[in-house]
């Protein structure tokens, strides 16, 4: 299979995972409120968001690294909302 294609394959599912945390990010932000975000659900999500990043930097795999960079900084900005505001 062609490199090329397999990286932009990567670099599009990377994309829109991390774009889908978003919303609840700037929904949480905007309202003020995480009450319907789960702390046990951010914690883990994050511990492998933690270990992806690492993956990805031990195999040079910059889809993974840039993605997992992003979206834990997303999901560490949901989760230090939902300790904030309950």
């Amino acid at each position: 299979m062609n490199p090329i294609f397999v990286d932009l394959l990567g670099y599009l599912a990377a994309t829109l995972t991390t774009v889908a945390f978003v919303p609840q990010a700037w929904l949480t932000w905007k309202t003020r409120s995480a009450h319907g975000v789960s702390l046990g659900m951010y914690s883990v999500f994050i511990c492998g968001i933690v270990a992806w990043l690492v993956y990805g930097l031990l195999i040079g795999a910059w889809p993974v690294v840039i993605a997992n960079a992003i979206t834990l900084l997303l999901a560490a900005f949901i989760l230090s909302m939902k300790l904030r505001f309950g």
